[in-house]
């Protein structure tokens, strides 16, 4: 199975589809069988750009799942809109919000998202290109490119709920390592769902998931 979506609304401050976001729909679609078994109930993606992501895993797990709901934040407004507009042009629904890291739904959502994914601003630039407006926002990640990937740890930490999954997207340069043991040192297993290699840069889709084991390792 493989999730056809098109692009039917473009801006030119709004990141397009690239290898990166190929490379997290694969991760998807290769876990496709674990999501389903997993019945999530509310799926989210942070930064959705065009809106090519969420598209996918609604399509993907869409039919499948009773009363499964999704919700996606963008902090540039011209990735919200895309988004709703490719959301509509495939026949599925999540709910659009411009929001920074999804920091602002911590409260509201706090432990109740079965399933985030993030393709993060992760290429190395200097510290004063992050967060800027327009398309910068979408890959502008500050020193080794972990200055927005480091924010948005806790923030997914406090989001998931107890039996929550994580996807993420890193470049080799981010030290997926060092990722992973932040995430262990807060009670979460991982591992590496597709690792792939272009001519510009060596991506990897993790997915870190809590472990109850982990969890007690550290408390000891």
């Amino acid at each position: 199975m493989s999730a056809d979506v098109k692009l039917v609304s473009r801006h030119t401050e709004v990141y397009e589809p690239c290898d990166d976001s190929f490379a997290l729909v694969d991760a998807l679609l290769a876990d496709r069988k674990n999501l389903l078994q997993h019945k999530p109930t509310l799926c989210m993606e942070v930064g959705c750009g065009s809106g090519y992501v969420i598209t996918s895993l609604a399509i993907m797990l869409g039919q499948d799942l009773d009363g499964l709901q999704y919700i996606a934040t963008d902090i540039n407004p011209h990735a919200v809109r895309v988004t709703r507009e490719t959301l509509e042009a495939h026949g599925v629904h999540a709910e659009v919000i411009c929001d920074n890291v999804a920091s602002g739904l911590e409260r509201r959502l706090e432990g109740m998202i079965d399933v985030i994914v993030v393709n993060p601003p992760y290429v190395p630039t200097p510290e004063d290109e992050v967060g800027k407006d327009g398309i910068a926002s979408a890959w502008a990640g500050g020193e080794n490119g972990r200055s927005v990937i480091n924010r948005i740890l806790p923030v997914a930490d406090k989001l998931l709920s107890n039996r929550g999954w994580l996807y993420m997207l890193t470049l080799a340069a981010n030290n997926p390592r060092e990722i992973c043991n932040i995430m262990r040192k807060k009670g979460y297993a991982s591992r590496i769902v597709v690792q792939r290699s272009t001519e510009e840069e060596s991506l990897h889709v993790i997915k870190f998931w809590r472990d109850a084991e982990s969890e007690s390792k550290q408390k000891k």
